[in-house]
């Protein structure tokens, strides 16, 4: 199920990048863009959006105002030149806070962040089913360490090390083992896509040529390893 989305800003460029950014993103669908809240508002109300990019500094009714009378099944990514406002859009529950310039890694992470809070709303499976395994434990320098497999977005490979990439952001964890044991240990929908990458199909937002985009970071695909990503793409007709 594609994300519906709406963009809300007074700044034309603005609206044009954030529309780009959705276009490429293939799990959103835009249905309106706007230059104020009030003009949005029969369109949100006749449309019920996902999900609505919201700026705060508009003419006539601000976005942390507008905020207020959006329904509770929409979800707010704000987007505004300025940070002082960050404490009040979290108060607003807004699934994410962009600041511009804003990067497309920015973007997409944010937006993945909003499909997966509709696809569990919704009680949508994810791709491959979004799986909950046991957590396995890894050796961190002197310590072991228990990691939800479900929360790791991708693995890193360094030398005779491996990174542990986490969805929720938390600080990596480098432990000292080699790619194909990792390989070994994690469940199907764990990729190996580069001779240093391996990522979980479920936090893939974007795959193009020569990269894809994990949990918003983008990460290189290996010739060798093409052919055995794309088995893995499950494609809605």
């Amino acid at each position: 199920m594609k994300t519906k989305c709406i963009i809300i800003d007074d700044e034309p460029l603005a609206v044009e990048l954030l529309k780009s950014y959705v276009e490429k993103t293939p799990f959103l669908k835009l249905i309106g863009s706007f230059s104020s809240a009030v003009s949005a508002m029969e369109t949100i109300n006749e449309m019920s959006p996902d999900l609505i990019f919201l700026d705060i500094q508009m003419p006539e009714v601000n976005g942390i105002t507008f905020a207020h009378a959006i329904p509770d099944t929409t979800r707010i990514i704000f987007t505004t030149a300025f940070d002082q406002y960050a404490v009040e859009g979290y108060r607003l529950n807004a699934v994410d806070y962009l600041v511009k310039p804003i990067s497309y890694n920015d973007f997409v992470r944010a937006a993945h962040k909003a499909n997966m809070a509709q696809n569990a709303m919704y009680n949508i499976p994810s791709p491959l089913g979004m799986v909950r395994h046991e957590p396995i434990w890894v050796k961190s320098e002197s310590k072991y360490v228990q990691i939800e497999v479900s929360n790791i977005s991708y693995v890193e490979g360094v030398k005779d090390y491996v990174n542990l990439h986490f969805a929720n952001k938390a600080k990596p964890v480098l432990s000292l083992m080699r790619m194909k044991k990792v390989e070994k240990i994690l469940p199907e929908e764990f990729v190996r896509i580069h001779k240093s990458y391996i990522v979980n199909m479920n936090h893939v937002n974007l795959i193009e040529r020569g990269y894809v985009i994990c949990n918003g970071e983008r990460l290189p695909i290996g010739n060798n390893y093409k052919e055995s990503l794309m088995k893995h793409v499950h494609v809605s007709n």
